[in-house]
């Protein structure tokens, strides 16, 4: 069992910047690949980054190549997500997950090949 809670959402301008944590408690001795996905109001729940478990292999989603930046640190047992030049397009709840039968390979860049979930942070772009 892998708990996960996302941190670093808020309220911020267009070209701002942000960063989320995710940080995993639990079976953390296990080699996962790590997401972070997106939810916009009325809209289906999105790929934007993962990482897998050594941390030398990402994956961006093209609408945030360039300006996100996803990034681990596994002797804190936390997945960062950096976010640049935000814009109001990227608001959204933003959730971190875990594939926990990756073997720390990226296998999925769709949400049904996560098995574990954070509650998710909210991010608001303003214009």
């Amino acid at each position: 069992q892998v708990t996960l809670v996302e941190s670093g959402g808020g309220l911020v301008q267009a070209g701002d910047s942000l960063r989320l944590s995710c940080a995993a408690s639990g079976r953390t001795s296990s080699r996962y690949a790590m997401g972070w996905f997106r939810q916009a109001p009325g809209k289906e729940r999105e790929f934007v980054a993962a990482i897998n478990w050594t941390g030398d292999n990402t994956y961006e989603a093209n609408s945030v190549k360039g300006r996100f930046t996803i990034s681990r640190d596994n002797a804190k047992n936390t997945v960062y997500l950096q976010m640049k030049y935000l814009e109001p397009d990227d608001t959204a709840i933003y959730y971190c997950a875990a594939d926990s039968q990756s073997l720390g390979v990226v296998r999925y860049i769709r949400p049904m090949g996560y098995d574990y979930w954070g509650q998710g942070t909210q991010v608001t772009v303003s214009s």
